[in-house]
């Protein structure tokens, strides 16, 4: 089972890698180093540690770690290719070794050609590449090979809802890098309302009556777009929250199934955290670590909303995910 830890190991240093990228990024330091791949002129891997300063050491540090994940990744794909005889697994090695180099390059090209758009593409590549070996970490797991994942079939209501939640979940994601990416600052500075009001008053008059106080409050402009983007981040979070809502009650009235009930209301629990810290980010002005705590749990809420989808797809009618010869297949990875 040595690939399965691996697996785990690697997974453990992604998610570390996804809350240095948030640093990074809350703290606003991601052109500290403005030259890729090398480091002021230097190879990345002999930079002078005298020189980690400020935000060189966040940008630098998220450099060296993401190297570290490729390397990890490579091992693991090769591992797959000899170890196992599941076909879709050796597919799945090669797409992270793929994926894991896109997300390198993306982050390398959103440095050279200085585009803040490449910047959300890298951060929602980071999250899915994330998933991904976790997955690979699942699926490599002596649970999964016995069959384990497999013991019941939920209805298909619940499965369309736990599925309908988790791409709300990719969506709020990608709501959320673009806002931290386009470097806007809080286009609304106040919760639950938007200056004042439900529904704020985007009109070309009003932005720039909001723009001469921000202005003099030392803060960047805004615009309606950004607004826009803000409240459409605050309905998803209501939808996410709805449909987690549903899924958890649907589990605790319909399902038997303990498992199920422990990871709905476990879900539940990290989506009510997400909506608490997206309200304390406002309050706080932004502050780097509070961000960054958003972004970490928002992480983990896809990953667990995909995980769960993962495991209920395979307990419905794609029976073509069942692993075949556990016991064989044990040998194999053992």
């Amino acid at each position: 089972m040595g690939v399965h830890w691996w697996a785990v190991l690697t997974s453990l240093v992604t998610f570390f890698l996804l809350c240095s990228g948030g640093i990074v990024t809350s703290k606003g330091v991601g052109m500290s180093v403005p030259d890729w791949p090398s480091t002021y002129g230097y190879n990345m891997f002999l930079f002078p540690f005298d020189r980690w300063v400020g935000g060189i050491f966040y940008e630098h540090s998220h450099r060296l770690i993401a190297s570290l994940v490729g390397l990890m990744t490579l091992v693991l794909a090769i591992w797959l290719m000899v170890v196992e005889s599941r076909r879709w697994m050796k597919i799945l090695g090669g797409v992270a070794f793929v994926g894991v180099c896109l997300q390198g390059l993306l982050g390398g090209l959103r440095v050279t050609l200085y585009k803040d758009e490449l910047g959300i593409f890298h951060a929602m590549t980071a999250q899915t590449f994330f998933c991904l070996i976790v997955l690979i970490a699942v699926a490599t797991s002596r649970n999964f090979v016995l069959g384990k994942w497999d013991v019941f079939a939920p209805d298909a209501v619940f499965r369309r809802w736990v599925i309908g939640g988790t791409l709300l979940v990719f969506l709020q994601l990608g709501l959320g890098a673009t806002m931290r990416h386009e470097h806007a600052g809080l286009a609304i500075p106040d919760f639950p309302k938007a200056y004042g009001a439900w529904l704020p008053d985007t009109s070309s008059t009003a932005i720039a009556a909001v723009n001469v106080l921000r202005v003099e409050a030392g803060e960047v402009e805004t615009n309606a777009l950004f607004i826009w983007i803000q409240m459409a981040h605050r309905f998803v979070a209501v939808g996410i929250l709805f449909a987690v809502g549903i899924v958890t009650a649907r589990a605790w009235a319909r399902l038997e199934d303990r498992s199920l009930r422990l990871w709905s209301a476990a879900w539940l629990a990290m989506v009510v955290g997400q909506v608490v810290l997206g309200a304390w980010t406002i309050w706080s002005k932004k502050a780097a670590d509070v961000a960054t705590a958003h972004m970490a749990l928002g992480a983990l809420t896809l990953l667990l909303g995909v995980i769960l989808s993962f495991r209920l797809i395979r307990s419905g009618d794609l029976a073509r995910f069942r692993a075949p010869e556990p016991s064989r297949q044990l040998a194999e990875i053992a």
